[in-house]
């Protein structure tokens, strides 16, 4: 996943051993990763950052963009379960925006609810069972493993605009924490990454309830003749969403009995 960089200002060819040096040099530790191994962050301004892990003295260091969202979303917990590559992250899927209790039989019925999966990164938070339903609040992020198209703004009418398309990627090959998205751009942030000092997008995308803030690769943009995207744009592709779990939990010294972080 270190081509995911990309998103956040690295060309392709940057040495992402020197990106692991910096962090070790120049970063903090991120202690809600885990006792275990080596748990780094090397923030970038802006709420982004590098995030640089190492489960072990013996393995490779894990390089890859984070992004600390203000935004909160309401998730209702239908699946989840740990990455074998990680011990800091698990997998989470369920209901974006579920209805309020009482009010619809399923989040499915609601026109403010999108399934979502996305690697929670404090997973060491997480309780070994969830019921079905449970309510977490979440912020999370996401970045472009593929844009397939993007449409310029004023490509239709404002009536025939679409509304967003959210759908889980399928079948067992199929990577854990990505969904296909079919949405408008509403707004786009830019930002230059102070290590390279690229220029860097962030885009707000119009889904049910809140915005969901993205990022996408430059690179592959200009490799597959894509136009950069822009407010009233429409872009399409599959996007790996990642963050935090921000509430619906009990604390990891409640249930281990002793300080944390």
């Amino acid at each position: 996943m270190e081509f995911l960089l990309e998103c956040i200002g690295f060309p392709p060819d940057h040495d992402s051993e020197s990106l692991a040096r910096a962090a070790k040099e120049l970063g903090e530790t991120a202690v809600w990763r885990g006792p275990g191994g080596a748990h780094l962050r090397l923030p970038l301004g802006q709420g982004v950052e590098v995030r640089v892990d190492r489960e072990d003295a013996d393995a490779p260091w894990s390089v890859v963009p984070y992004f600390e969202s203000a935004r909160r979303v309401r998730v209702a917990l239908e699946r989840w379960g740990d990455l074998p590559d990680s011990k800091s992250d698990a997998l989470l899927e369920g209901w974006a925006n579920p209805p309020l209790p009482g009010k619809l039989a399923h989040p499915s019925m609601s026109p403010d609810s999108w399934p979502m999966s996305m690697i929670v990164t404090d997973a060491r938070r997480l309780r070994t069972e969830f019921e079905l339903g449970k309510i977490l609040a979440l912020s999370m992020a996401g970045f472009a493993l593929c844009v397939d198209s993007i449409e310029a703004a004023g490509a239709h009418e404002e009536s025939s605009r679409k509304s967003a398309s959210i759908q889980l990627l399928g079948g067992s090959a199929a990577p854990g924490g990505c969904v296909e998205l079919d949405a408008e751009v509403l707004c786009v942030n830019e930002w230059v990454n102070p290590l390279t000092a690229r220029t860097v997008r962030l885009l707000e995308l119009d889904v049910p309830g809140k915005p969901l803030e993205v990022f996408v690769s430059p690179w592959q943009l200009e490799q597959d003749g894509l136009a950069v995207p822009e407010p009233g744009s429409r872009i399409q592709g599959v996007f790996l969403l990642t963050g935090r779990s921000s509430g619906g939990l009990t604390s990891v010294s409640e249930r281990l009995g002793r300080g944390f972080g």
